[in-house]
């Protein structure tokens, strides 16, 4: 049997809704922390269904001086690891890995 590791990796793309001020950690590290709207028709058991839903991100290092440049209500395609925010919390939130604005058309 060819045992596998873990994988731990979403894409996502819609609307950024939510963005916070760059922040540093102790450590210097720079954080800029944001909100995704997703919106999307997905196929579930031969049925269409409307799935919506916002996501916390967390952009990291050099990353989050690049999307410091991102504008409320722009279109984005976040790819990351799902991860706790902090050690004890069981809130789930999108550590973005890469990014890429989106033309509006492309937002799917």
């Amino acid at each position: 049997m060819d045992i596998q590791d873990p994988v731990n990796e979403v894409t996502l793309s819609g609307e950024l809704v939510e963005r916070a001020l760059l922040r540093y950690t102790p450590a210097g590290i720079p954080i800029l922390d944001a909100r995704l709207a997703h919106r999307c028709e997905v196929a579930q058991a031969g049925q269409r269904r409307q799935v919506e839903f916002d996501i916390a991100l967390s952009f990291a290092g050099p990353m989050a001086y690049s999307a410091d440049d991102l504008q409320l209500g722009q279109s984005i395609s976040a790819t990351g690891f799902l991860a706790p925010r902090r050690r004890q919390s069981k809130t789930l939130i999108l550590h973005v890995t890469r990014f890429a604005p989106l033309h509006p058309n492309q937002n799917r």
